[in-house]
């Protein structure tokens, strides 16, 4: 079947992404790997592990060089092709603007790509694509032409990740999973977090227009046992006792723990059940036995969150 043969093969090679090759020669100035149906492809001898030899399979960035030629690195870039994230301008030139992407040869965004005038020095949510014509990668600041057009596929408390890309008066508007329109909304936010971080959010809800509220928070589960981790380290450092209770205000609880109240609740009831703290109106106590390690004997649940 040497047709579904070909198609196969062309799904292979990736080019702005990540590729496991075998590396077929050996030359002066580097190796080549087999690209397949690209033929032979040259990694450099400046990115080459010291102990590569022929035969040996190396996991290598591809992309084309200023002469259009394949070129296989070890440098890590910033994104790749089909993601999203905040680069540098390093230059602008005739054609566009050249980004800093971490690697060599630095990512071009052309004029008719930019959403505004991108200016030598400053830093710009850029989403990275092959181009169809060129067969080269260049990215954009044009998201709206790339992101949210396929209709989401989450579900309520699947995990995701995220990329900040601007601050509105209702929290911040994200970009989830390099695909869709979300937003994170202020209730949500606890710890600072700025244009271009990359994080792990859940699914709160996808709207009706395909847009995806999500949370920083996490999972309940997930939240309440994090938190509890953070109290028994709290209590730890400071002589095994505190004041805020669950009688505190929701202010003072958010301040000391960067929660809500609810939750805060929950992981003093979690910590309460396992008989790790000891519960008063005005102070919250390390219980003796939760102060050093688990004995071998004792069931401890979950290990890490109560074992030194």
């Amino acid at each position: 079947m040497p047709i579904l043969a070909d198609i196969l093969c062309k799904d292979m090679i990736k080019i702005g992404n990540y590729n496991e090759l075998e590396v077929v020669k050996k030359v002066d100035f580097g190796f080549y790997l087999d690209g397949e149906e690209y033929g032979e492809i040259l990694m450099p001898q400046k990115y080459a592990p010291e102990e590569l030899k022929i035969g040996d399979m190396q996991r290598v960035f591809i992309y084309r060089d200023s002469g259009g030629r394949l070129v296989a690195t070890t440098e890590r870039p910033f994104l790749e092709v089909g993601e999203v994230g905040l680069l540098r301008a390093k230059s602008v030139g005739t054609v566009g603007a050249f980004m800093d992407w971490g690697v060599l040869k630095d990512l071009l965004v052309p004029f008719r790509e930019q959403a505004v005038d991108i200016e030598e020095g400053r830093d710009y949510i850029v989403y990275v694509y092959l181009d169809n014509e060129t067969k080269r990668i260049v990215g954009s600041t044009k998201l709206n032409k790339y992101i949210g057009n396929k209709a989401p596929r989450c579900e309520e408390g699947d995990e995701v990740e995220i990329v900040v890309v601007k601050r509105t008066d209702l929290g911040f508007k994200v970009v989830v999973d390099n695909l869709f329109w979300g937003m994170v909304y202020n209730n949500d936010v606890f710890d600072p977090i700025r244009v271009g971080d990359r994080l792990s959010a859940y699914v709160k809800h996808v709207r009706e227009d395909g847009k995806i509220d999500v949370t920083l928070r996490g999972r309940g589960g997930d939240r309440v046992f994090q938190l509890s981790r953070r109290i028994v380290g709290y209590l730890k450092d400071n002589g095994g006792r505190m004041n805020v209770t669950d009688s505190s205000s929701p202010e003072e609880i958010k301040s000391l723990f960067q929660c809500s109240k609810k939750d805060f609740k929950k992981a003093l009831g979690l910590l309460y059940k396992k008989g790790r703290v000891s519960l008063s109106d005005d102070v919250v106590s390390l219980a003796a036995h939760g102060t050093g390690k688990c004995s071998t004997s004792e069931i401890c649940w979950p290990q890490v969150l109560f074992c030194a």
